[in-house]
């Protein structure tokens, strides 16, 4: 199963996709996007407000949604200027 069910699970995951964007639309990079992420599914973990098996589903969508380059489009909106391209031409 690949998909999250929990709606607890749903909602922390939109949560740390809508900082993330918000994040790139200020210019940071992906390493700072793992770095901010990392640091909520720590938290969420230490607080236990998932049981292990939807956290680990979370934390595992999370790591390909970040690491897929055509999550993060730039500020602009266009996609042909796709925020991983930019990190790759720096």
């Amino acid at each position: 199963m690949n998909y999250l069910e929990h709606p607890e699970t749903i909602k922390h995951f939109q949560s740390i996709c809508d900082a993330c964007q918000e994040l790139t639309c200020r210019h940071h990079n992906i390493s700072e996007l793992r770095l901010y992420a990392d640091g909520y599914l720590h938290a969420l973990r230490r607080c236990e407000r998932l049981d292990r098996r939807e956290q680990e589903k979370l934390e595992k969508l999370i790591e390909r949604w970040i690491l897929d380059p055509s999550s993060f489009i730039g500020p602009d909106g266009d996609i042909s200027t796709l925020f991983h391209r930019k990190e790759i031409g720096r």
